[in-house]
C-alpha cells in the first residue's frame, strides 16, 4: 500500500520516470505505436476506440479485489469493476442497435445493477472481464459486417459512423471518470 497523506488521502504517484504526472513513460505505452497515423476514417476510429479499451484496463491493472470495487468517490455509485461491467453491457445494447430482432437481455439485471452488483470477489471480477471482452468482440464482429460507415440501420436510423464515435465516447468519458477512482484508491496519476 502506497503511504497516506495526513488528511487519509492516498499520495499521488506514478510509475513514469520521465514525466511526473503520468501513468507510465512513454516509451512502455502500450497505446503509443510510434508508428504512422492509420490510414482511413475506420482505421483511425478503430484505433481509437482500442486505445482506450487499453486505458480502462491499464486503470485497473495491479489493483485487488477490494480496490476494485470500491467505490472510491463518495457519493459516486462508480468503481472501477463496476466500470468494467457497465461498459460490457454498454457493448450489449449498442448491438441491440443495429441487429434484427428481439433485444438481447441485460447482463446483470435491473438498472445500475452493473455497479452495484460490483462486488469484491474475485469470481466476480474474472466474470465481468470475461464479459466485457466477448461482448467487445461480438459488437466489433457485428459492425465488420458494415463497412460502409455512412450506412443506417434499424428503426433509430442510426449510422455505423455514429456509432463507432459514440462508443469511442462512452469509453473516453470513462477512462476519466477511472483517472479519478484510481488517483483516489491508491494515488497513481492518470495520462
Amino acid at each position: 500500500m502506497r503511504h497516506m497523506t495526513t488528511d487519509d488521502r492516498p499520495a499521488r504517484w506514478t510509475k513514469a520516470t520521465v514525466y511526473s504526472d503520468m501513468w507510465v513513460d512513454p516509451d512502455d505505452d502500450p497505446r503509443d505505436n510510434q508508428g504512422p497515423a492509420p490510414e482511413g476514417e475506420l482505421a483511425t476510429l478503430q484505433g481509437y476506440l482500442a486505445d482506450y479499451r487499453t486505458t480502462l484496463r491499464m486503470k485497473c491493472d495491479g489493483l485487488d479485489a477490494e480496490q476494485l470495487a470500491r467505490r472510491s468517490v463518495p457519493p459516486s455509485t462508480m468503481s472501477l469493476l463496476g466500470l468494467i461491467r457497465h461498459l460490457a453491457e454498454t457493448e450489449r445494447d449498442w448491438r441491440n442497435w443495429i441487429t434484427d430482432g428481439d433485444p438481447l437481455p441485460k447482463l446483470y439485471g435491473a438498472r445500475d445493477a452493473d455497479f452495484n452488483g460490483a462486488v469484491a470477489e474475485q469470481a466476480v471480477i474474472d466474470a465481468a472481464y470475461a464479459d466485457l471482452e466477448r461482448e467487445q468482440a461480438a459488437t466489433d464482429a457485428a459492425l465488420a459486417a458494415y463497412p460502409d460507415l455512412g450506412e443506417r440501420l434499424r428503426k433509430d436510423d442510426i449510422a455505423i459512423r455514429e456509432l463507432l464515435v459514440h462508443r469511442i465516447e462512452e469509453y473516453a468519458r470513462h477512462c476519466g471518470h477511472a483517472d479519478l477512482l484510481r488517483e483516489c484508491v491508491d494515488g497513481r496519476v492518470g495520462q
